[in-house]
């Protein structure tokens, strides 16, 4: 009797008006591509709006239909288990003491997202962030729903990074450095924005090291789709950072 050969599930292709799957029919972990959900169907900002509510995103590279994605288990980062070592905690602080440090947010949406787009990956020849991405998430950020964060130190723009929110629901995209761990200023900042205002979860979608290394971990899709249906519910973010939020970081 000859070996039975497991094919992948059915690829949905979307028109324009075709609303996405349910993010638990994505392709599971033994198919060619685990997590896809579905292809095409543009990047407008009401399709945005329905996948990131649905804890669904879009990734995909230049020549390629539009891919939407939602991964099993899911990298989220808990804002409580975010891990600044003590000697990154201490130069935070001064920094801060000497009024080095200033953290902008939402001041340069499209410069963060091209600089994020245009920095060299390890073990990548392209990026993900291709123009129609750009174009798409400054369209949603003039919507109030993508925000930019960025670090400066000295004067100078040392890293920043750039996410999209509903409600409380806080989902990471990308993040660069010009200067030693000048994205880590970035994400230390919307911790403790996050701490402050209470939004408890960080989306970082699929797995790194570096973020492992800062304390994300993965988690069943079921409750990462659980937390987004009720973080979405709750009362939009301000996306402006004081002062007083570093204590949230131990920082005082």
């Amino acid at each position: 009797m000859g070996s039975i050969v497991m094919q992948p599930p059915l690829l949905i292709q979307l028109s324009a008006d075709d609303p996405l799957p349910s993010p638990h029919t994505a392709w599971g972990p033994h198919s060619p591509a685990p997590g896809l959900l579905a292809i095409g169907g543009g990047l407008s900002v009401p399709r945005l709006l329905q996948a990131y509510s649905q804890g669904c995103f879009p990734w995909y590279s230049a020549g390629q239909p539009v891919m939407w994605w939602c991964t099993d288990p899911r990298m989220v980062l808990n804002v409580d288990e975010f891990q600044l070592h003590r000697s990154y905690k201490k130069l935070l602080k001064r920094l801060l003491e000497t009024n080095r440090l200033q953290i902008l947010i939402d001041q340069d949406f499209l410069g963060t997202i091209t600089q994020c787009a245009h920095l060299p990956r390890k073990g990548q020849s392209g990026t993900w962030i291709v123009h129609d991405m750009v174009q798409a998430y400054t369209q949603l950020h003039a919507q109030g729903h993508a925000h930019s964060i960025q670090a400066w130190v000295d004067g100078q723009l040392a890293g920043g990074l750039y996410c999209v929110s509903i409600g409380r629901a806080v989902f990471g995209e990308s993040m660069f450095s010009h200067q030693t761990d000048g994205s880590k200023l970035a994400l230390a900042a919307l911790v403790a924005m996050c701490r402050a205002e209470q939004a408890p979860w960080i989306d970082c979608q699929q797995h790194t090291s570096h973020l492992a290394s800062l304390g994300a971990k993965p988690i069943p899709r079921p409750v990462f789709l659980d937390h987004v249906d009720t973080a979405i519910k709750l009362p939009a973010l301000p996306w402006k950072f004081e002062s007083i939020y570093w204590k949230f970081l131990g920082i005082d």
